[in-house]
């Protein structure tokens, strides 16, 4: 299924943050090179490089949001983007040493959030999803050009009158918007409508709308900001829908169907998901990466800083009080061919971290 080699891998890139608590150092978007850090122990030890992409002058980081990977390990950032900068784009590509490549996707400034890298045949594909008012989500080539982009399902029956063709930045329930993919091995895919309906829609290989489960509750299978979904099959092939249901702070796994087998408990804001061989990648908001095993036990926290983010306000918005090696916001994170890590994190000026296998 979807982006991944003969290892289940999601979006291949990796994303750095470190262990050892050190003084407070600024990370801009031009970072300086920092002491190299270790995060980790024993099989999960890697080396954190928080300055690692590079972006031209003449761009700005505009609150990273989601990160993917092609086979060729080149890196994908999309960040929200200022709806005032029109002609900004939203998507940066980098190179394996973190050189910037490219540009484009002004189209969803403002609301840029989920991206994917998808192999269909010969060829890759980007997935990109954007919420706030543009209310939207494309397939497109990996140099920019746009295959299709579709807008809220109203088959569905759950949202406002004309919300596909009279887009606003407008909330609720009733409202479209979408925030990350996951693949399905028949070439079809689930879309996770986290900021809007609260429901997981599901599309044929040719984004044609199928149905949709889910849906705002507090009991199984509902949820409250399903902001992430991923097709899990680590266990010999079983296919399970792992949903980051982010505000009841739990991984829930569901059939393809949408029936409820299990929640996982004790997450911080839970963001989105990604697997490479036995194991599965979760980035939380509150302020660590996990990385869980075959059984969804806990084999190690990263960067975990969150007694410190969750008590002292707007540390996302305030470089000079980041810490080297430790994570602010976690909003998405994933494995690269070789199974380092990317990490792109929600703060106002944009982080990229590289977490290097050691």
């Amino acid at each position: 299924m979807t982006k991944k080699s003969s290892k289940i891998t999601r979006r291949r890139f990796v994303a750095a943050a470190s262990a050892a608590a050190v003084a407070p150092i600024v990370l801009t978007a031009r970072r300086a090179e920092s002491r190299e850090l270790i995060l980790g122990e024993g099989e999960h030890k890697y080396r954190v490089d928080h300055a690692w992409a590079q972006l031209p002058d003449k761009y700005s980081w505009q609150t990273t949001h989601n990160v993917a990977v092609d086979k060729a390990n080149n890196l994908y950032v999309i960040h929200e983007g200022r709806a005032n900068q029109k002609d900004h784009p939203s998507i940066f590509v980098f190179d394996p040493e973190g050189k910037f490549i490219r540009a484009f996707g002004k189209q969803f400034q403002g609301g840029g959030h989920g991206i994917e890298v998808r192999q269909e045949g010969n060829e890759e594909f980007l997935y990109v999803c954007a919420y706030q008012q543009v209310k939207s989500f494309a397939k497109m080539t990996l140099k920019g050009e746009t295959v299709w982009e579709k807008y809220a399902p109203m088959d569905a029956g759950v949202y406002a009158k004309d919300e596909d063709t009279k887009r606003q930045k407008v909330w609720g329930r009733d409202r479209f918007m979408p925030t990350n993919f996951g693949f399905l091995p028949d070439g079809g895919f689930l879309l996770a409508d986290g900021y809007g309906s609260w429901y997981i829609h599901r599309y044929d290989k040719d984004a044609n709308w199928l149905s949709c489960f889910g849906g705002p509750g507090n009991g199984n299978g509902k949820f409250n900001t399903p902001h992430g979904v991923w097709i899990d099959q680590r266990r010999d092939g079983e296919l399970v829908v792992a949903v980051c249901d982010r505000a009841h702070h739990t991984l829930q796994m569901l059939t393809l169907e949408g029936k409820h087998i299990k929640t996982h408990q004790g997450y911080g804001l839970p963001a989105n998901l990604d697997t490479y061989g036995d194991l599965m990648l979760v980035p939380e908001l509150h302020a660590r990466v996990t990385l869980l095993d075959k059984e969804n036990k806990v084999v190690a926290r990263l960067g975990d800083d969150v007694k410190r983010v969750t008590t002292v306000g707007g540390i996302r918005n305030k470089e000079d009080q980041w810490i080297n090696g430790k994570f602010v916001h976690p909003h998405d994170a994933c494995f690269d061919r070789h199974g380092n890590i990317f990490v792109a994190e929600w703060v106002a000026s944009g982080r990229v971290s590289r977490l290097t296998k050691v």
